[in-house]
């Protein structure tokens, strides 16, 4: 009865379409996303000492996106704007372990709406995975999962469709990589169009490799032997301090075997004649961590910061049917954008609240010369947050994860997630490092400057040294005016307006 339902929702979809979609034009879509994966650590990005020949293809051969940039420079509100198209303070994902709301619209959901088999593979860290939970993969709109509530390594301790953890043997990305393509299969089986959304647990710390992915980087330089970081030890799970050279050897090794997951994903999609019209992309949800050291990032500050290290992001688009010839694109686009494009490339309206990202199917035709809206980037201050903790937005004890890590925190092994009730707007709502990016400039409000206002012209200054803001008053009070309204209506629906 499901199956016959979805395959009217697809017929009607593609009558209201008319012309514009037959059956065979219905695009497929994978979305895959890196954990702490930071612009630089791709060799098509000239990093000296990575081997990832399989992104290195597919942005020779697809879309570049030059400035790609996560939603947040941490990861679970990156994964909420991901989802939803929306700022993730909007529903109170303000960073690492704090939930998204159950009444927020995915694009699981608006897939499985149009017809499409929806999936979800890896990390999910916007709620536990269990079933029980009100926001995980099921409840969010995905018809199946195999997921964990936060990072994973060698061996991943997994969830399917919300039953009991369970240890897969093996490389974690190519685990869920092979489970997505038996999902792949059976969508195909049933000629059912079909979304897929695979969150890698790499490269996050801890880190751990296979010998074949280590002995590519035994020659590391001896420069990163002189110097240690502080990162989880395996072996406790708890901070240790390490030898850079050893950390770094073993997260290119990570980073390599997910690169290898990825091909033998695309390699499936060729095999199956499913390559031509399946979207594949590919982006980092944060930008580099301490446990990196930055060793080789370009750009100011780590994860963390509303700098472009903590935000600029490695981003690929493969569509062989509409992107038949190499190209790249300087134009900034941010996860948020997700939601509004596929919106449009299947035919479907924006959920009825406020939408912080744009499509992108003018960038994918080659028509797009401009962005039409800012990008945004808020570190929200939680410390006042804690005040609504006697407020709890869901159930205390649905909020407990299930899936442990290496890493403890808390005193365990498994995570605890929150979220609160924000019924009022208090002027101290508005702190928090924060930064707009329009086009050509950015601002940075509150991020290292004394004054609190930093100005940049990002064409000419795309590693942010050079502070415009006394040189250029007329464009810094116009985007200042600009973020605080933007503030404002993200607060408003912090408060639950847009339920």
């Amino acid at each position: 009865m499901k199956l016959l339902l979805r395959s009217t929702l697809v017929s009607l979809w593609l009558l209201f379409l008319g012309s514009t979609l037959s059956a065979a034009d219905a695009p497929n879509v994978i979305l895959l996303m890196g954990d702490d994966h930071g612009w630089d650590e791709v060799a098509y990005n000239g990093h000296p000492h990575l081997h990832t020949p399989v992104l290195d293809e597919m942005a020779a051969t697809g879309l570049r996106l030059d400035r790609f940039y996560s939603g947040h420079p941490t990861c679970s509100p990156t994964r909420g704007s991901f989802l939803t198209g929306r700022h993730p303070v909007r529903y109170g994902t303000f960073s690492p372990n704090w939930s998204i709301r159950p009444e927020e619209f995915t694009i699981g959901h608006m897939m499985n709406n149009a017809g499409y088999r929806t999936g979800h593979f890896g990390k999910w860290h916007v709620g536990p995975v269990k079933k029980d939970s009100p926001t995980c993969p099921g409840a969010m709109g995905f018809d199946e999962w195999l997921s964990h509530d936060n990072f994973f390594e060698l061996d991943p301790v997994l969830v399917r469709n919300g039953g009991k953890p369970k240890k897969y043997k093996g490389e974690s990305s190519e685990i869920i990589i092979k489970d997505t393509i038996r999902f792949i299969k059976d969508a195909k089986k049933k000629r059912t169009p079909f979304m897929a959304v695979v969150w890698f647990g790499s490269p996050h710390e801890p880190y751990m490799g296979l010998p074949k992915d280590l002995a590519l980087y035994n020659d590391l330089p001896e420069k990163y032997a002189k110097q240690t970081v502080k990162l989880t030890s395996i072996e406790t799970g708890q901070s240790s301090t390490q030898v850079l050279r050893d950390v770094l050897q073993v997260r290119y090794a990570e980073i390599t075997a997910m690169d290898r997951a990825i091909g033998q994903l695309r390699d499936y999609l060729k095999k199956a004649d499913l390559r031509d019209n399946t979207i594949v992309f590919y982006c980092g949800d944060n930008g580099v961590p301490a446990s990196g050291n930055g060793a080789t990032n370009p750009f100011r500050k780590l994860k963390g910061a509303v700098y472009e290290g903590g935000v600029r992001v490695p981003g690929v688009i493969e569509w062989p049917a509409k992107i038949s010839a190499p190209r790249s694109s300087s134009l900034n686009t941010v996860t948020s954008d997700l939601m509004p494009t596929l919106c449009e490339l299947i035919g479907q309206s924006l959920p009825n609240r406020p939408i912080d990202g744009v499509s992108l199917v003018p960038l994918l035709n080659g028509d797009m010369v401009g962005r039409p809206s800012p990008i945004i980037f808020w570190n929200y201050a939680t410390g006042p947050e804690e005040a609504y903790s006697t407020m709890p937005y869901i159930e205390p004890k649905l909020q407990e994860g299930t899936t442990p890590l290496i890493k403890m925190m808390a005193g365990k092994y498994t995570r605890t997630f929150r979220n609160y009730h924000h019924p009022e707007i208090k002027e101290s709502d508005y702190n928090g490092s924060r930064a707009l990016l329009h086009n050509r400039y950015k601002l940075v409000v509150d991020g290292e400057k004394e004054s609190g206002i930093e100005l940049f012209d990002m064409e000419k200054d795309p590693y942010e040294t050079s502070n415009l803001a006394d040189d250029l008053p007329a464009v810094t009070a116009t985007l200042k005016d600009q973020l605080r309204v933007w503030q404002g209506s993200v607060l408003k629906s912090l408060t639950g307006a847009d339920y």
